[in-house]
């Protein structure tokens, strides 16, 4: 199949798209948002025209210092400050009345500074666990117990297909933590689920792929066919190619609706999905296969 008489060019493009999210992240950074570093967000709407960014930004910046103003949609805005007490927020309001101008508020929230390292170091976590349990589950499930009755059954190790499937994983957290970095979007605990979800359908993909593999090695096996570990690899992607296209298709279709219509709250987390399904399909696909041949026939 193409994909695997070509895995070098495949190799290259996720190779140079995984380098340069780390130049990214590690040059722009991942701005955090109050869920991490603690702090106050307040988002309120104006009832007519709203006043400029930097008018706003003035007369809140008057009151509480290290202030962030943020437009959203045709009248809104976000405040960001540093943690407010019930005074503090209620001089903020005052300060947003620009002019006499009304509006409505819409949210307000605040989070301490120990809580917000508390959620970062939890985020850190969650994501390490559930790749390690990802590991267990494909090393559990490829396991080769039935080698005893098929002696002849050929492939790669169990272990090797978890392997190969936390590479993809992490390809596939990595390109979208890059791309907020490059597109200077806040990282907060919906981008946190936004990964968590990402690892768990990229994960169901590639397994949807290694499992037509595993069941083309055993029926090789029952019918005492030789051929190549690249060739049933290549059969099981066609077999599985437009499967996958299509899931992923249908998915994306729900995320850009719900990154068009629904409000700003939550535009950042319907992004990251919709950039982690296009990384997660393309894995898959053209990462995780090619990997297997790459390690089985080293084997």
């Amino acid at each position: 199949m193409f994909i695997i008489k070509h895995s070098k060019l495949f190799f290259g493009i996720s190779a140079l798209l995984v380098a340069a999210s780390f130049v990214l992240i590690g040059t722009k950074g991942l701005p955090l948002s109050i869920d991490f570093t603690g702090g106050s967000i307040l988002e309120v709407t104006y009832t007519n025209e709203r006043p400029t960014r930097d008018v706003v930004e003035a007369a809140v910046g008057a009151v509480v210092p290290n202030a962030s103003v943020t437009l959203t949609g045709e009248r809104g805005i976000i405040v960001r400050t540093p943690f407010l007490e019930d005074t503090d927020r209620e001089e903020v309001l005052t300060a947003l009345e620009v002019d006499g101008a009304l509006f409505t508020e819409d949210r307000f929230s605040s989070i301490g500074p120990s809580i917000g390292e508390e959620l970062k170091r939890k985020a850190f976590v969650a994501i390490g666990l559930v790749v390690v349990v990802i590991i267990v589950y494909v090393a559990f499930a490829f396991r080769r117990g039935d080698d005893e009755a098929r002696p002849q059954v050929k492939g790669p190790s169990s272990w090797v297909y978890g392997l190969v499937a936390v590479i993809a994983l992490l390809h596939d957290i990595i390109i979208p933590a890059g791309f907020f970095a490059l597109m200077g979007l806040e990282v907060d605990t919906l981008f946190v689920m936004a990964l968590l979800a990402i690892l768990g359908f990229s994960v169901n993909d590639t397994i949807v792929v290694f499992d037509r593999i595993r069941e083309n090695l055993r029926e090789n096996a029952d019918r005492k066919r030789s051929e190549d570990f690249g060739e049933t690899v290549g059969k099981s992607l066609e077999q599985t190619f437009v499967r996958s296209i299509n899931t992923s298709f249908t998915t994306l279709i729900v995320l850009v609706t719900l990154f068009v219509f629904a409000g700003a709250a939550v535009h950042n987390f319907a992004l990251a999905l919709i950039v982690g399904i296009i990384v997660g399909t393309y894995s898959s696909i053209f990462l995780a296969s090619p990997l297997l041949v790459l390690f089985g026939r080293r084997k």
